[in-house]
């Protein structure tokens, strides 16, 4: 409706103006060379009119003319535009399917059509990957990580070709680059937390630990490496705050304190361990600088008051009391931790030496004996360390296993039990 009005007022506008114009009075002359024109007034108006219009096309066509190679180069150009973007599609689409030669054509022709962006470059590596020429590829990556806008992309690229070769310390190197490119990258800092823990590097493990990481078992493997010993015991100290049932810890930091002549506070850290999680090298760090049998026992006793009714306790104090020729209370504590629940060989055989040291040679104490190693025979193996994640038995504790390399899973225990689902 207002566009109506609009029109309208125009129209009416211009009648107006016609109308004045054709009743102007008078005559308008012209002489050129020496030829006189002569019009009305209105006609001389309306002719001036028509020659500047006439004039404003002849620009506007001069204009399009000037304008027309620019046009026609744009034109092309996204032409081009088009058909890289499709070739780019059909690159992803190829490597998306695992189809080699299709994407190696297709990211050379985005190449051709885009030129070396970022996005083809990247296809063009991963194209070359895809079908094995890893040389290609790292020459790709290569160009990329000496841009500023691909550095990132073309680094992440030769990180994962060194992590394939099992190329450590070239990864670590590559991996420091990166950062630099693209510094506190999530994914970065995670492959280089696992990088770290592949290649033994736990101050570093530790320095790019998340808040769901083993943060005492890198401390301790920090603490086992460091050549400054205050330095030492204060990452030590970290892991046994961290975990202080991890048996590794306290025997770390216990270790250090001794060193440095802090005997007391060295047993006090091995006492707290004891009553967290009970552990046979815990016994034997705190028996170590005893030479009296029978101040071994008064040692043994100390631990296992820390938690009494654990099995590790009574089969402690079974071990040391047999040693300090005690062999009564040796069977009393050696029931004691079976009726705890403790089954295993090394009971069966501790059961055994105690029936040699009572009872000698007599028939009775062979036959006890012989029981006894029939039953260590057939008992539950003993507890070892052992990988929660894969299984595999370690010789000693370690940060990460040897098998899997994951970090934080070697645990004191026995061997892991298969329990099949009910029939049905």
């Amino acid at each position: 409706m207002i566009r109506a009005f609009l029109v309208v007022a125009v129209a009416a506008i211009v009648i107006a103006v016609a109308w004045w114009v054709s009743g102007l009075p008078g005559y308008v002359s012209a002489t050129v060379s020496g030829v006189t024109f002569e019009a009305a007034a209105p006609v001389a108006i309306g002719l001036l009119a028509v020659v500047m219009l006439l004039f404003h096309l002849l620009l506007r066509l001069l204009a399009w003319l000037l304008r027309l190679p620019g046009r026609v180069g744009g034109w092309s150009a996204r032409r081009r535009r088009a058909a890289g973007d499709e070739a780019v599609t059909r690159s992803l689409v190829a490597l998306a399917a695992g189809e080699a030669e299709d994407a190696r054509r297709e990211t050379e022709r985005a190449r051709r059509l885009l030129g070396d962006t970022p996005q083809t470059l990247l296809l063009a590596a991963e194209a070359r990957r895809l079908a094995k020429e890893d040389s290609a590829a790292a020459e790709i990556y290569e160009a990329m990580a000496d841009r500023t806008d691909a550095a990132f992309l073309g680094l992440r690229g030769l990180f994962r070709q060194a992590l394939a070769r099992e190329e450590w310390d070239t990864a670590s190197r590559i991996a420091r680059r990166a950062e630099a490119a693209h510094p506190g990258g999530t994914w970065l800092r995670e492959e280089r937390g696992q990088l770290a823990v592949r290649t033994g590097n736990w101050s570093e493990a530790l320095a790019l630990a998340g808040p769901d990481a083993p943060v005492a078992d890198f401390a301790i493997g920090a603490a086992e490496a460091a050549a400054d010993p205050a330095e030492a015991t204060t990452l030590a100290q970290r892991a046994w705050k961290a975990s202080p049932g991890l048996t590794p810890a306290a025997l770390t930091y216990a270790r250090l304190l001794r060193q440095a002549g802090r005997e007391s506070r060295a047993l006090d850290v091995v006492l707290q361990a004891w009553a967290a999680f009970p552990h046979p090298d815990l016994a034997a760090f705190a028996l170590a600088p005893v030479t009296d049998r029978l101040e071994w026992v008064k040692v043994a006793t100390r631990l296992a008051d820390r938690n009494p009714a654990h099995p590790e306790s009574h089969f402690l104090l079974a071990k040391i009391t047999l040693a300090a020729g005690q062999t009564g209370a040796a069977r009393r504590h050696a029931e004691d931790a079976r009726r705890a629940g403790l089954t295993q060989k090394r009971l069966w055989l501790l059961l055994a030496d105690i029936e040699v040291e009572e009872r000698g040679d007599s028939e009775e104490g062979r036959a006890a004996q012989r029981d006894a190693l029939l039953q260590a025979a057939t008992a539950e193996p003993d507890p070892l360390w052992r990988c929660e994640s894969c299984g595999t038995a370690q010789p000693a504790w370690q940060p990460a296993c040897r098998a899997c390399n994951t970090a934080g899973r070697i645990r004191w225990g026995g061997p892991t039990r298969l329990v099949l689902p009910s029939p049905g």
